[in-house]
């Protein structure tokens, strides 16, 4: 009996592989779900999406999408946490937590004009205090700051970065990485300049690299630290 059974048993595993190709078929399908989501909540924010409309975004029937997020509300908590598990992944390519970087390179790394969707996504939820944006600062940032704000406090013991609330330079970086994303309408019309233009894009976050990181990002950290004496 003990032999038949195993037999069973390993015919029955022979199976699991082709469940495989479904199995990832279901993750793609999330994925580009959540992506639509972010677009959609960034452009109409939350009380202005529909899942219809980030089905027709998709090309898809409006029930594929709450067969796996059966709520709105369900939906865009899941696209809030698809959108920071993408930065963090981004933050790992960059600046490893178990890399050697000093605490300014590793903050270099991990403040990004990328994710402009992202961006107008929070934007639209910092303009009211609703549960879900005391939701995103409970279970997504405050894990993100308990990274960054350790890494600022450093910085700022080298005299690498002013002595203020580590708080308020987090947010000032947030608000310099979201300029292109907030101010690109605008400054297509005043200055003629495509904010999601590659080489707009490089020439925005070179200028922000050397204003807030130009010490350290000319190769000589003792540089800055001797400027800020001065």
């Amino acid at each position: 009996m003990a032999k038949k059974a195993k037999v069973t048993s390993t015919a029955g595993r022979r199976w699991h592989p082709s469940k495989r190709p479904e199995q990832q078929r279901s993750l793609e399908t999330r994925a580009s779900i959540l992506n639509a989501a972010i677009a959609e909540f960034a452009e109409r924010g939350f009380e202005g999406a529909s899942i219809r409309a980030i089905a027709d975004r998709l090309g898809l029937q409006h029930p594929l999408i709450t067969y796996h997020y059966r709520t709105k509300d369900i939906l865009w908590r899941a696209a809030a946490e698809h959108a920071f598990a993408q930065i963090k992944a981004g933050w790992d390519i960059s600046a490893p937590e178990n890399s050697d970087l000093p605490p300014l390179a590793r903050l270099r790394g991990e403040y990004t004009v990328a994710f402009p969707e992202f961006h107008r996504f929070m934007r639209q939820e910092a303009l009211t205090n609703n549960p879900r944006l005391r939701w995103v600062a409970e279970t997504v940032l405050a894990p993100l700051l308990g990274r960054l704000i350790p890494q600022i406090e450093a910085a700022q013991k080298q005299g690498f970065l002013p002595s203020v609330d580590p708080i308020l330079f987090h947010y000032m970086m947030v608000s310099l990485t979201a300029t292109l994303s907030g101010f690109g309408p605008e400054m297509l019309i005043t200055g003629g300049l495509f904010a999601e233009n590659t080489k707009v894009i490089e020439a925005y976050w070179r200028l922000v690299d050397e204003t807030i990181f130009g010490a350290y990002a000319g190769g000589n950290p003792s540089r800055g630290k001797q400027a800020r004496k001065c």
